[in-house]
């Protein structure tokens, strides 16, 4: 007999094996190891209760720079990419034809009014003026003859010895033969002209060109361009303006609207002179959509030179009560513009802001602060809404006290 057999065979303990069935012999198993474990975890936990959890450590202020805005006012103004030009650009072209024999003038030097320029051969003019001066002579003396046949038939007429008509040809005669002087007087007059523009001349003050042609070469009459002369004081500068930036301005433009035009040079430094606007369309360009407008400039050193790129700006008053923070100080987001400004925690918080135009490195705040307010300029990138920081003034070290220095839209703290 085995020992399992053994055991069934005991009083009681067959009963008991009969009625204990495997599915629950699994549950009671699973709930004792259910009650084993939890108690275990109370017992951990329990022991546990003696000490509070920790707080997570503060972080530490951040550095930052910081301005204190005030208001300011800035111009009301519009640039544009703009081109200088000559306020006369005059081309050199002969008014006669002819051999150019010499250049009077060194290329690229300055030269006056009327000085002369080249020399094209005057001897067939001198020819020519010669012989009008003959044909006048000629003329002047058929005159003679004329009023002295006139003269001589009305004495004849009264005596009545000729004819009406042989008198009344002598005047008609006569008569031509002053018309034909007024011709001979007009062709002397013409030749004389024409000799002189052998010598080419200048017609205003202004820098020459280069020479096109070369000394011996046949020119002609008003169509050989010989160089070109442009007067570079005053210079004119032409720019157009859109017509959206013209209605920021408050409209299309005018010589009594414009207070003043100045120049931005390509490296970026103003032109000493101010301008003056001497020229505004009447009409909007239909293709471009542009006004062209155009200022001229005293440009007596020559630091501007016809067909130079540059920026023209266009001042028409100026807007008040505003505020000018450093570009970087600008947060850009899906909600619109904001800046960070410091609470009196010392707490940097998110203020929206309305922006106008980039003034220097500065953007211009039309709304959104205040007098006062005090706005972070660097470190952006770290701070998070209520972050705690550490202010100091632009340029200084962080830890250094804050000094007080007005920096025109705002101050240093």
């Amino acid at each position: 007999m085995t020992a399992t057999q053994d055991y069934k065979n005991k009083p009681g303990n067959s009963l008991m094996c009969s009625q204990i069935k495997t599915p629950d012999l699994l549950y009671a198993t699973a709930r004792l190891a259910v009650s084993v474990v939890a108690s275990v975890v109370l017992s951990v936990t329990v022991s546990g209760c003696g000490k509070k959890p920790e707080t997570p450590p503060h972080p530490p202020a951040l550095p930052v720079s910081v301005i204190e805005v005030q208001p300011t006012s800035v111009p009301i103004s519009a640039e544009a990419v703009a081109q200088t030009e000559g306020a006369k650009e005059v081309e050199i072209r002969p008014r006669v034809g002819g051999i150019l024999l010499k250049r009077l003038y060194e290329e690229g030097a300055e030269v006056k009014a009327g000085q002369p320029l080249f020399l094209i051969d005057p001897v067939p003019y001198r020819y020519a003026l010669a012989q009008a001066k003959a044909q006048l002579a000629e003329q002047k003396a058929r005159i003679i003859q004329t009023e002295r046949e006139e003269k001589r038939l009305k004495d004849l007429l009264d005596t009545q010895a000729i004819s009406q008509r042989e008198y009344d040809n002598a005047v008609s005669d006569n008569a031509i033969a002053h018309a034909a002087l007024q011709q001979a007087e007009v062709r002397v007059r013409d030749a004389e002209l024409s000799l002189s523009y052998t010598s080419v001349t200048a017609p205003v003050n202004g820098i020459s060109g280069r020479f096109q042609f070369s000394e011996g070469a046949l020119v002609e009459a008003n169509s050989s361009l010989l160089t070109t002369l442009v007067q570079l004081s005053p210079i004119w500068v032409r720019f157009s303006l859109s017509n959206n930036e013209l209605m920021q301005l408050g409209g299309p433009l005018n010589e009594k609207k414009v207070k003043q035009v100045t120049l931005i040079l390509p490296d970026g430094s103003e032109y000493e002179k101010k301008g003056e606007l001497n020229f505004a369309a009447s009409q909007i360009d239909p293709l471009l959509g542009t006004q062209q407008l155009r200022a001229t400039f005293e440009n007596a050193e020559q630091q501007l030179l016809p067909g130079q790129f540059v920026r023209a700006k266009v001042v028409v008053g100026q807007r008040d009560g505003v505020f000018l923070v450093p570009q970087n100080a600008i947060q850009t987001s899906d909600r619109g513009q904001s800046v960070y400004v410091i609470n009196e925690k010392n707490e940097a918080t998110p203020k929206p802001v309305v922006t106008g135009k980039w003034m220097g490195t500065d953007w211009v705040i039309l709304d959104g602060l205040k007098a006062g307010d005090k706005v972070i300029v660097d470190n952006i990138i770290k701070l998070r809404p209520g972050s705690p920081v550490t202010p100091h003034a632009p340029g200084e070290a962080p830890g250094t006290p804050p000094a007080q220095s007005d920096s025109g839209s705002g101050k240093a703290v």
